[in-house]
């Protein structure tokens, strides 16, 4: 079973690219929106003790965020305006690529069927604006590896990317908004 909701929009790409400053301003123009996984879970996780981290158990961490990005994804159904994501299924899929690990089978199967707007917003590496910070511990290489991770995940799963202009966060949300047809 597909389940296809073509009003919800993904911004992805590397740390430090941008991507959640992009969402808050689309935010405060009246979207709706979904945080990411990663930070939130890191967060989670060494307050606890927990091991779901990517320095200490990759695949838990993949585990946590496919779950994330699944209530995420279904809680957006409930919303009768235009979704915003910051990251989605796919990219789960792209972080175990990244770190060398195999995709298991569910992970391949709900990207293949947890389906999001063709158009999938990349925020390519800037490192004018990158930086580092207790849940952000890559560097700009890394960076710049997920980025290409993420492009070929999101291709490998038959989205098209828009590449996000190295621009301001009001140029960027008017970008956005432009392409997705909410130019308000």
């Amino acid at each position: 079973m597909t389940i296809d909701c073509q009003r919800h929009t993904i911004i992805t790409g590397g740390p430090g690219s941008g991507k959640t400053t992009l969402i808050a301003a689309l935010a405060a123009r009246g979207f709706a929106t979904f945080p990411e996984a990663g930070r939130a879970i890191i967060r989670d996780q060494v307050a606890i003790g927990g091991t779901a981290l990517p320095w200490a158990d990759r695949n838990l961490f993949a585990e946590l965020m496919l779950s994330w990005e699944l209530r995420s994804h279904q809680a957006g159904q409930e919303e009768a305006r235009p979704v915003i994501f910051d990251r989605g299924v796919p990219d789960v899929a792209g972080y175990l690529r990244l770190s060398g690990l195999d995709v298991p089978g569910h992970v391949d199967r709900a990207a293949r069927q947890v389906r999001y707007g063709r158009l999938v917003f990349i925020a390519p590496p800037w490192p004018e604006i990158f930086g580092q910070d207790a849940e952000r511990k890559q560097d700009f290489a890394e960076a710049e590896r997920t980025y290409h991770a993420m492009v070929e995940a999101y291709r490998g799963y038959g989205y098209e990317l828009c590449e996000l202009p190295r621009a301001s966060v009001a140029a960027r949300a008017d970008f956005v908004m432009a392409r997705i047809g909410e130019g308000r």
